[in-house]
């Protein structure tokens, strides 16, 4: 039981680390040190996808998973998890690519969006504008 609940643990971790490095940069908008988080996980989501490798919590999930009794599963988590919701026929090699560089580059638009809004921020508080 305590391992499936490991299990189940790393699962939803993995989960919110793959949504924050999504979306976290929304965060920054709010709160600008979460840059200081975010900006690692976004690099590190897409040298995970474009190198094709897989990340350490899912051999960890399977490792818990087989300890409980369950099947592991071969592939990287958002291939085995994300991956069939948004595309059931499967990912070929070319999708996980264009989901490292869809990662990276909506980043990319994201903190120049949020460097432009603080920019403009400091000019109005500044006087200048």
């Amino acid at each position: 039981m305590i391992w499936r609940i490991l299990a189940d643990l790393v699962l939803v971790f993995h989960f919110c680390l793959v949504m924050f490095a999504v979306a976290g940069g929304l965060l920054v908008l709010y709160k600008r040190w979460v840059a200081w988080l975010h900006v690692p996980f976004v690099l590190w989501a897409a040298i995970v996808n474009l190198a094709g490798w897989v990340c350490p919590l899912t051999p960890m999930e399977n490792r818990f998973r087989l300890n409980a009794g369950q099947s592991g599963y071969e592939g990287g988590f958002v291939v085995h998890y994300i991956m069939p919701l948004v595309y059931p026929g499967g990912m070929t090699r070319n999708w996980e690519l264009a989901a490292g560089v869809s990662v990276f580059v909506w980043n990319i638009l994201l903190y120049a969006l949020i460097i432009h809004r603080f920019k403009r921020r400091k000019k109005k508080t500044s006087g200048y504008e």
